[in-house]
């Protein structure tokens, strides 16, 4: 399909710059699946659940994978900064770097402040192994594992969006507003964001419904935010992510649909790491590993059948994610709609509620 297609004109004001206070206090819109639309707010999404339903999470816990340092090679320094974006083992990670023309294989570089390097335990250093297109290097750090993980946290910063740190500066609030409630296993470097509108409360409620809460986990990495530089979808390569789809889940989610209950994603990465986990015979199965699932238009689902999800980016692979569940024609009606009634879009903005649209419907 025409990347074309997917696009749609969105007003500046429409990014959130900062999340709804509380977190349950953002907007929702409900979009059924013969296209009706209605707007409603997050606590409303108790009336779309039913004793016996299943909803899906992401437990992935997102790392502060702003890294800033200092390049050395020989007496010449330089200041250079990464984006986290893909670990590859405990000590090497795959990075954006700003700017990559100043990195060559074999430079070395120290990260943090002066004073940071002095302090053993913010102490860290990483060799440039390998320098790809587009501005991403192949990092291999002196510290490993949690050692490593424990370092980055200590001198990272929360790796915003684009949209949002190019507009304003990141916080030290945002360590806590750009991570979900569900969050426990460190590897993102990008937040599952339709997470971020749960709260204790609300989770309670959901609870004594009757509705059943299992975790998956899915490292989101920095390429979501890459752009579809393809005219035609056929031809975008989509990134790589680490996901797994525990037994335990699998049981859970099986077992409701069986009995005819429906299941439900909170998010992208949770539809996509269970779409990859039932792909290959049509039924969810428990999986570890990689991958690169890329869904559009004509897809047929196997296991989600309703997807909570925030407000994409015009001519991303989330927005055709979403027109292939509910329909294309539908999901451009819905954004235009939220547009007209002011929602907020993007990371920290509103959610929609979508119903997999009738197999017999055109996308």
């Amino acid at each position: 399909m025409q990347v074309d297609l997917f696009d749609f004109d969105l007003p500046s004001d429409r990014i959130a710059l900062h999340p709804a206070e509380p977190r349950d206090a953002a907007r929702l819109l409900h979009v059924a699946a013969d296209g009706s639309l209605a707007d409603l707010h997050i606590p409303d999404l108790l009336d779309f659940l039913n004793e016996g339903d299943v909803l899906v999470v992401n437990d992935t816990r997102v790392l502060p994978a702003e890294l800033s340092g200092t390049r050395f090679r020989g007496d010449n320094r330089a200041h250079v900064s990464f984006n986290l974006h893909r670990r590859i083992d405990p000590e090497r990670w795959a990075a954006f770097a700003r700017p990559a023309k100043r990195l060559k294989p074999e430079d070395l570089v120290a990260f943090g402040t002066e004073e940071d390097m002095a302090c053993a335990i913010l102490s860290l250093g990483a060799e440039v192994e390998e320098v790809r297109e587009g501005g991403e290097v192949i990092l291999r750090f002196d510290k490993s594992g949690a050692y490593l993980d424990e370092t980055i946290k200590g001198l990272g910063a929360m790796p915003l969006p684009p949209y949002i740190a190019s507009r304003r500066d990141i916080t030290e609030k945002d360590k806590k507003d750009y991570q979900t409630i569900f969050a426990e296993r460190d590897g993102a470097v990008a937040a599952p964001t339709a997470g971020l509108h749960f709260t204790e409360g609300l989770l309670t409620r959901i609870a004594e419904k009757g509705v059943d809460l299992v975790s998956i986990t899915l490292h989101v990495g920095a390429g979501t935010f890459l752009p579809v530089k393809s005219d035609d979808t056929a031809d975008h390569k989509m990134h790589a992510e680490w996901i797994e789809v525990p037994e335990e889940a699998v049981e859970v989610i099986n077992a409701a649909r069986a009995r005819g209950n429906k299941c439900v994603a909170v998010g992208t990465t949770s539809l996509r790491s269970l779409e990859a986990a039932s792909q290959a015979s049509g039924k969810l199965e428990p999986f570890t590993g990689e991958t690169d699932i890329f869904i559009t238009p004509g897809y047929r689902f196997n296991t989600v059948d309703r997807l909570m999800t925030n407000f994409h980016l015009p001519r991303s692979t989330l927005f055709m994610l979403v027109s292939a569940f509910s329909g294309l024609e539908t999901m451009h009606r819905a954004y235009q709609h939220a547009v007209d009634k002011g929602y907020r879009f993007y990371s920290y903005g509103d959610a929609c509620l979508l119903e997999r649209a009738d197999t017999d419907r055109a996308a």
